[in-house]
């Protein structure tokens, strides 16, 4: 007879998807996010001034933008971020080229086995849930030694890394890359569990396997909020939909200084053709009814 899960299991997995269901009908309010209209205004294609191919907003081939900075925002990222593509994964259906639109000073591609070098492999992580992984917050840990014993301390009001490294494939892509010998040396690093939103589907995947902006950006914020904490009222990632409301109320009626340094939508605006995307997908399509967002949530 098959294993089946206990009754509490039962509810939390239904409680779960009631949950998600709620935040599913508008999964970006608590985000500040540039307001993206203005793409509805561009009409046509433009012409790639390197490859010559036609684009509609940026060449997913190239890297470059084809349309005027004025149609969208630029991100400021306190690290730098590299992506590695698998040479097999189809450029277009990649997310990874928003990161280098939107942050374009912050931000490389590489296709492998094309490869960025590491100058300081105690600077740079690797994002990839390995057997050693770490989280997020344990980086902010360090031992030092004090009369002869080793004392843990926090680090406080800064980042203990300079470089983030991603792997942008299928998960059995992803693996074959990760047996790369300069990437085995790194130190791994696990995200929090986060529901993706993004609208292609990938067999035998849960929703939790996110798209590579939705993992930058995941990783961003956990770094930030680890550093200077995270404003209250101002919702994350992964809170539920109570607390996504007490942030749109937050956001409407607060107002902060740019000296504060906690998080409060500062990579935000990396999801900005996400967002877009996502929602001229849902106007044609009922999210019910697209595969992506039947995967089980666990």
């Amino acid at each position: 007879m098959a294993k089946t899960g206990s009754l509490s299991d039962i509810k939390k997995l239904s409680n779960l998807e009631k949950e998600q269901k709620v935040i599913d009908k508008a999964p970006f309010q608590h985000l500040t996010i540039t307001n993206a209209q203005i793409l509805d205004t561009i009409e046509g294609r433009e012409i790639c001034e390197r490859c010559y191919k036609s684009r509609k907003f940026f060449c997913y081939s190239c890297y470059l933008p084809v349309i005027s900075e004025k149609y969208f925002p630029k991100v400021k990222l306190p690290i730098k971020i590299d992506i590695i593509k698998h040479a097999r994964e189809i450029d277009g259906k990649s997310t990874a080229i928003h990161a280098t639109i939107l942050a374009p000073d912050d931000v490389r591609i590489f296709t492998y086995p094309d490869f960025p070098e590491i100058l300081d492999k105690e600077e740079t992580v690797l994002i990839f849930p390995s057997q050693t992984a770490v989280t997020v917050d344990s980086l902010f840990t360090k031992d030092i030694q004090e009369d002869n014993k080793i004392v843990t301390t926090r680090i406080k009001n800064a980042f203990p890394i300079k470089r983030a490294i991603f792997i942008d494939s299928t998960w059995h892509q992803t693996k074959a890359i990760y047996k790369d010998q300069r990437l085995r040396d790194l130190r791994c690093v696990i995200l929090k569990s986060r529901i993706s939103q993004f609208w292609r589907h990938q067999k035998k995947s849960p929703r939790w396997y996110l798209a590579t902006i939705e993992a930058i950006h995941q990783f961003l914020v956990e770094m930030h909020t680890c550093a200077f904490g995270t404003v209250q009222g101002y919702a994350s990632t992964n809170d539920t939909a109570d607390d996504i409301m007490d942030s749109v109320i937050y956001q409407h009626t607060n107002k902060l200084p740019d000296t504060d340094q906690r998080y409060k939508g500062q990579y935000d605006d990396l999801l900005y053709f996400f967002k877009y995307m996502y929602e001229k997908i849902h106007t044609m399509y009922d999210h019910d009814r697209l595969w992506a967002y039947k995967r089980p949530l666990i």
